[in-house]
């Protein structure tokens, strides 16, 4: 599946991999951005920092940032009175696992307020082109850890990036297929962790 990486080679478990100081600096900072919105207390920053710069391997940084989106949320932004016609009354939060598995969702469906997708050695396709919106804003967090997730959204999605990757990455639609947006385009912000793994967006026709 697109975004997905390949495992090194020679039997080594990517999962088992020492980390840097760089890569706890980068997790202790999504953390602290966390605490700065609300997200975490004091005494839970304090807990989940002191697990970060104890932790010694990719497998041990999953868990301290995966109900964490990986960027604060950029300011408000003001809409027209009228909401649009893709917007549909939906379910405000939904929770998927990809362990060792795949996840596909396409056709017509409801995409909740936010989404938390956990990629682990799995994969999920997600084809937004005919889907629904719960609301003119959705969040999709996909936190991949040795895998990989494909987003599909068609002209009128408009596409926010925040994703962070620790030896992996996320990508922003390509441009192959042009953006038509204006201020009725439904907004999707992507954000999550990344690690050996991939998160791809591409932009197609129906």
């Amino acid at each position: 599946m697109a975004g997905e990486l390949q495992q090194p080679s020679g039997g080594t478990d990517p999962a088992q991999l020492r980390i840097s100081d760089e890569e706890r600096h980068q997790v202790a900072e999504i953390l602290r951005q966390a605490a700065g919105e609300g997200r975490l207390d004091i005494d839970e920053l304090d807990q989940r920092l002191e697990q970060t710069y104890a932790a010694r391997t990719y497998a041990d940084l999953v868990p301290i940032t995966l109900d964490l989106p990986a960027h604060p949320h950029a300011p408000p932004v003001v809409r027209p009175a009228v909401a649009s016609p893709q917007v549909v009354p939906g379910a405000d939060r939904e929770s998927h696992l990809a362990i060792l598995s795949g996840l596909s969702r396409k056709g017509v469906w409801v995409v909740p307020r936010q989404m938390t997708i956990l990629c682990l050695m799995g994969g999920a396709e997600l084809d937004l082109r005919q889907a629904k919106f719960a609301a003119h804003e959705v969040v999709i967090t996909i936190n991949a850890f040795m895998g990989g997730a494909q987003v599909i959204v068609g002209p009128t999605t408009r596409v926010q990036m925040e994703g962070t990757g620790i030896m992996g990455g996320y990508s922003e639609p390509s441009g192959l297929v042009e953006a038509d947006l204006d201020e009725s385009s439904p907004v999707v912000r992507i954000t999550g962790v990344a690690i050996w793994g991939g998160v791809s967006v591409e932009r197609k026709h129906l």
